[in-house]
């Protein structure tokens, strides 16, 4: 409906009333949790750091609950689908022994940080594409992020039958340079592709597939040759 409106006032409403609902009506109604506005603060914590290391315990502390309510509570939200979790992949990486998850939001649109948004809209288009291969039978697909315990870090991994397949670097700008991390994490993982996402760069037609060595490559073009 927001997009169909194409008023920015709307969409703000709309959002608002939506958030109220989810947790005053929707998951008051169907759940067992008791403490909504410590639910809703959750929500509020993980909302404000999409794509970022989402450790248990610091999280409890904050919210002042248990680890066990948080693991919980995190599952309560991503069945009503309002975030959704992307785990480390760690198969033949060196010393990648990271177990956090990445939390994202479905409703990207609400996040206010530019390079957030655009790390959280790839996420989704990504996690779009993996579920549709997996459902109509082209294989088991899988959407990960790496990273080593020094450090090392690239956005996504997307796998193809536990194998890795391709990379995604993702930048808001329009970089002049391929990170190293994607050269590295090709070389480790044995991935067929890795490309460094721009937002900023306008769709070229250009199969990303037909490399094998990293490249820079539009958002428009590669999310076009997804789903």
């Amino acid at each position: 409906m927001p997009y169909l409106k194409q008023d920015p006032r709307f969409s703000t409403r709309w959002q608002k009333l939506r958030y109220q609902q989810l947790f005053r009506e929707d998951i008051r109604d169907a759940t067992s949790v008791i403490d909504l506005q410590k639910l809703e603060t959750l929500a509020n914590i993980l909302a404000l750091q999409p794509g970022s290391l989402t450790t248990y315990s610091n999280l409890a502390n904050k919210v002042k609950v248990s680890v066990d309510t948080i693991t919980r509570w995190i599952q309560i939200l991503e069945s009503f689908y309002f975030c959704y979790s992307i785990r480390p992949w760690s198969k033949n990486i060196a010393r990648s022994l990271l177990k956090e998850p990445k939390i994202f939001l479905w409703d990207w649109s609400s996040i206010k940080d530019p390079g957030q948004k655009a790390e959280n809209l790839i996420a989704s288009h990504l996690l779009k594409a993996v579920h549709y291969w997996s459902d109509v039978g082209f294989g088991d697909y899988g959407l990960y992020y790496l990273r080593t315990i020094d450090k090392r870090e690239v956005d996504f991994l997307v796998t193809k039958n536990e194998e890795p397949w391709f990379l995604v670097e993702v930048k808001k700008g329009d970089p002049s340079a391929i990170g190293k991390n994607l050269y590295y994490f090709l070389e480790q993982t044995g991935a067929k592709h890795a490309f460094q996402v721009s937002l900023e760069k306008p769709y070229i037609d250009k199969d990303c597939f037909s490399y094998t060595t990293p490249i820079i490559v539009p958002a428009m073009t590669l999310l076009s040759q997804l789903v």
